[in-house]
């Protein structure tokens, strides 16, 4: 009976919230009540004794991508106006929607199991551990699904740390190689100049014969 209370409970206050992240005109308490949403799913996720999920359910949904979501919609200076407009234009539209989806919902519920036969499950003793048992089916049976996956998010990172790693042209760097090879006559040329503006101290003149060093321009 304390179950059921609760699971109602926690589902009322799921789809409540739901509710409230597509009817709210402010994007910022669209924001908190979809991480609400979130902990009331999790909930729901405990009295089915997925814990893992839960846990994954709060640490990644709400710890990490809703905190961006919420950094982005500080941060950007959004018309509510034009948000309160677009809702009134499409309110028909989306009440359609969502009679359509009830109907769908009511029909899979009352279809019953859809003919096949399944075992009524069995409540587990309190030493029972869902991550255990997720890990020893993903790294057994699952193992080669679970490498392929793994394989492919490399491959796409990869990918896109290459796509946004660009060297820009007008950027000067140096080139450390083509330092440690390089010889003395490369970098400095000997010429002969004559002597130009010529002050009225003798010592200042310049000698036609004598050797001006001129640094050439570094690798």
């Amino acid at each position: 009976m304390i179950e059921q209370i609760v699971f109602y409970s926690f589902s009322a206050l799921l789809l409540m919230s739901a509710g409230m992240v597509i009817t709210v005109r402010n994007p910022v308490f669209a924001a908190l009540f979809l991480i609400l949403s979130f902990f009331a799913s999790s909930a729901i996720w405990l009295l089915l004794e997925a814990e893992f999920l839960a846990i994954t359910l709060v640490l990644v949904y709400v710890g990490a991508v809703m905190v961006l979501f919420m950094f982005v919609v500080m941060m950007l200076d959004i018309n509510l106006s034009a948000l309160r407009e677009g809702f009134a234009r499409y309110l028909p539209i989306g009440v359609a929607v969502a009679i359509l989806m009830a109907l769908s919902m009511v029909l899979v519920i009352n279809a019953g199991e859809f003919g096949l036969t399944t075992d009524v499950v069995q409540r587990h003793s309190a030493d029972y551990s869902n991550t255990s048992e997720l890990g020893k089916t993903l790294y057994t049976h699952y193992l080669y699904p679970f490498e392929v996956a793994g394989a492919i998010l490399l491959v796409a990172i990869i990918a896109a740390i290459s796509l946004a790693m660009r060297k820009p042209h007008s950027r000067k760097g140096q080139k450390p190689g083509a330092q440690v090879i390089v010889k003395s006559t490369e970098r400095l040329r000997i010429v002969k100049m004559k002597p130009e503006n010529a002050g009225d101290d003798p010592e200042e003149d310049l000698d036609e014969s004598e050797d001006v060093t001129v640094r050439k321009e570094s690798l």
